[in-house]
C-alpha cells in the first residue's frame, strides 16, 4: 500500500531539523556538536578549493551533505559561519607560532622559527589565512573570534617582548612597543602575501638558480630581528 504524502513530509521535515546526512544510503543523523564541526570543516574545504567568494551556507551544506537549513541553524548567517571559521584559524595559526618557537634555542632562532611557522601556515592554508584578515566579512564581537584573535596578538607582542628583553603587555603598549609589534608583523604579514599572491616569482627568478622563497625570507629576517648584545 502506498505511503501518504504527509507522513513523507513529516519524515523530511524532522531529518532536516535533526540535520541528518542527504547523501544516499546515510540516514544516522549527526550528533548535535559533530554537525557543528562537520559543517565548519566543509567551510574550509569550499574556501580553500573555491575561495571566498565560492563560500555561501548552501555551498557548506552541500558539501557537508546535510540540508540548506543546518547552516542557518548552527551560525545564523554566513558571517557568523566565517567568524567561527576564522576564529579556528587564529587559533591554529597560534598553536603553530607556539610549537616553532619551542623549538629554537635562542632568542633569534625563535623569532626565525616563528616567522617561518607564520609563512609555513598561510601556504598550507591560504584561504583561511586571507579569511582572517578580512575585518569587512567577519563580526569581532563573536566570543570565540575575539578571543583567539586577542590570543593570537597576545603571542605575537609577547615574542617581540622577548626579542627586546622587556615585557610587554598586548593591553597597555607603549609608542617604541607599538612600533617595534607593527614593524616585525608588517614585515612577515607583507612578506606572506606577497607570496601568496605569487608577486615575489620575479624576484625570485633573478636570483641564482634553487633559492626558495625561504631563503629570501631568512635573509630578511637577518637584518630585522633585534639581537641582543653577546647574540
Amino acid at each position: 500500500m502506498a505511503r501518504k504524502p504527509q507522513n513523507r513530509r513529516i519524515r523530511r521535515s524532522r531529518a532536516a531539523s535533526r540535520g541528518s546526512r542527504a547523501g544516499p544510503g546515510e540516514g544516522a543523523p549527526y550528533h548535535h556538536g559533530a554537525l557543528r564541526d562537520a559543517l565548519l570543516a566543509a567551510a574550509e574545504r569550499v574556501l580553500e578549493r573555491e575561495g571566498l567568494a565560492g563560500l555561501t551556507l548552501r555551498a557548506v551544506a552541500r558539501e557537508a551533505g546535510v540540508s540548506h537549513a543546518a547552516p542557518t541553524h548552527h551560525f545564523g548567517d554566513l558571517t557568523g559561519l566565517v567568524s567561527e571559521l576564522a576564529a579556528i584559524g587564529f587559533r591554529q595559526f597560534n598553536a603553530a607560532m607556539v610549537a616553532a618557537e619551542s623549538a629554537g634555542d635562542t632568542i633569534a632562532e625563535k623569532a626565525v622559527a616563528r616567522a617561518r611557522a607564520y609563512v609555513a601556515y598561510a601556504q598550507a592554508h591560504p584561504g583561511i589565512y586571507r579569511l582572517m584578515f578580512r575585518a569587512e566579512r567577519l563580526d569581532m564581537s563573536r566570543p570565540a573570534l575575539r578571543e583567539a584573535g586577542k590570543a593570537a596578538f597576545a603571542g605575537l607582542a609577547g615574542a617581540i617582548g622577548a626579542q627586546r628583553q622587556e615585557p610587554i603587555s598586548a593591553d597597555a603598549l607603549s609608542l617604541d612597543q607599538a612600533a617595534a609589534i607593527a614593524r616585525a608583523w608588517s614585515l612577515v604579514h607583507g612578506f606572506t602575501m606577497l607570496l601568496l599572491d605569487g608577486r615575489l616569482a620575479d624576484i625570485l627568478r633573478r636570483l641564482p638558480e634553487g633559492t626558495e622563497a625561504s631563503t629570501l625570507l631568512d635573509a630578511m629576517l637577518k637584518t630585522s630581528v633585534v639581537r641582543p648584545a653577546g647574540i
